[in-house]
């Protein structure tokens, strides 16, 4: 009979490997409903607790670093701290250390400086959100050179020194975002793709989402729209939009490609602008209240705390079981209205 593992015991009970752990060892806090659920699967399964010692790698402690924007600064990495803090529950009683550091979304040089004092750290793998491509290149290569295993979430760039990448196809999210605009759109009208505070020279998300979304409009040759690409920074956006809206009298759709689309939305609301159709991403407060009021008519969910959730499982399942590791885990492209919003917002 094969050996049950911890992850065997957990997916039977229906609870958390870490649940599994603190019950078999009697270490930590468990509710009364999970201990029953746990023993009830020990009984059945005949458990001793030397045979699932058996199933782990050896008994070393691990050190994962996870670096990542810093929520105060955007709200969209709010939930990647929350599956963090999932992780660490999950996976401390394991000898695992996840160790989250924090830069700035809108300033290079506080990426490199973190990056700089994790490798004096020398952990034993960092998940790593990408920002910057350039800066990342040479990072990684750093971070390999000193034999640490580097994992990517949320931006794909396609580096070959690391282990894995978990987020979504942002090309094809780019073509689903032009698919949803072209049903909503007039015809021969024109569409505004926005991009909020990002450098988009060296910010390859933003890149293949424009290049899906105009790939869509260029193979459709029954439309004739005008796609424009607008660059705005927070610090001069109401300008920006006066400007776009003023000059551009033909604009029936924008596409924001980050989560700050309830700019876009509030501003639209507060000049009583109507008949815009607004497509952006995430499921942040502003967002939401937006999408709600249908000022925004689809978000696109990247569930960044499953990311960061899954990005650490792969690696601790690496370092504790052996088990391999997949080279890229893309997650569902998620279409949320205010419909189906209760779905996902439902704790």
């Amino acid at each position: 009979m094969k050996t049950p593992t911890i992850k065997d015991i957990a997916k039977l009970a229906g609870v958390s490997k870490g649940t599994v752990d603190r019950v078999i060892h009697k270490r930590g806090k468990v509710s009364k409903k999970a201990f029953e659920k746990v023993n009830t699967v020990l009984n059945e399964i005949n458990y001793t607790p030397n045979l699932l010692a058996r199933s782990l790698k050896n008994t070393k402690k691990y050190h994962i670093c996870v670096v990542l924007p810093d929520f105060k600064e955007d709200l969209f990495w709010f939930p990647c701290n929350e599956g963090i803090t999932e992780a660490v529950n999950e996976f401390t009683s394991f000898g695992v250390f996840i160790e989250p550091f924090f830069f700035n979304p809108t300033d290079i040089q506080s990426f490199i400086a973190v990056n700089k004092k994790v490798l004096k750290i020398a952990p034993d793998a960092v998940l790593l959100a990408p920002l910057f491509y350039k800066e990342t290149l040479q990072i990684v290569e750093k971070y390999v050179d000193n034999n640490i295993i580097v994992s990517k979430f949320n931006n794909q760039l396609e580096i070959d020194a690391t282990k894995n990448f978990v987020g979504q196809d942002l090309f094809k999210s780019g073509r689903i975002a032009a698919s949803l605009l072209h049903m909503l759109i007039d015809k021969n009208s024109t569409v505004a793709i926005v991009h909020i505070d990002e450098d988009f020279n060296n910010s390859i998300p933003m890149q293949e989402k424009e290049k899906g979304f105009r790939n869509y409009f260029d193979q459709n040759k029954k439309t004739n729209h005008t796609i424009e690409t607008f660059n705005f920074h927070q610090n001069n956006l109401t300008n920006k939009l006066d400007n776009l809206f003023k000059t551009s009298k033909n604009v029936s759709g924008v596409f924001v490609t980050t989560s700050k689309v309830y700019k876009i939305a509030a501003y639209l609301k507060k000049n009583k602008i109507e008949g815009i159709k607004v497509i952006g991403y995430d499921l942040l407060n502003e967002n939401i209240k937006h999408l709600n009021d249908h000022i925004i008519d689809f978000l696109i969910h990247q569930n960044p705390k499953k990311q960061v959730y899954l990005g650490l499982t792969y690696l601790v399942e690496y370092f504790l079981f052996g088990k391999e590791i997949p080279e890229k885990s893309l997650l569902p492209i998620d279409i949320i209205t205010s419909e189906n919003l209760e779905t996902y917002t439902v704790v």
